[in-house]
């Protein structure tokens, strides 16, 4: 089986001649923008966002919108994980610490 790792700058370059940032990018398929940053430090991106930006890429070369088409799929964003919530540390209420001053 033969494997092609995507650099991260070339990953960059494609959503650039696509007119995104790793920002909107990020926004277009429901990431949040510092889970893809990240790969930046791994210096290759993983297959599922290499394969997305491949094609984004050749649908713009075809003249076609890859916004519509990725809108169109209805991509909901993941939750964050963990079970923080407001309020919330770890799953566990936070108490109140009442330091003196």
């Amino acid at each position: 089986m033969w494997v092609r790792l995507m650099r991260y700058g070339e990953f960059q370059t494609i959503l650039g001649e696509c007119g995104l940032t790793i920002r909107a990018f990020a926004e277009l398929v429901g990431m949040n923008p510092n889970s893809i940053s990240n790969y930046a430090r791994k210096g290759e991106v993983p297959a599922h966002l290499a394969l997305i930006a491949a094609l984004m890429k050749e649908v713009r070369v075809l003249g076609g919108d890859y916004k519509t088409i990725i809108k169109g799929v209805g991509i909901i964003p993941k939750r964050p994980r963990g079970g923080a919530r407001e309020g919330i540390f770890g799953g566990d209420r936070q108490e109140s610490l009442d330091f003196e001053s």
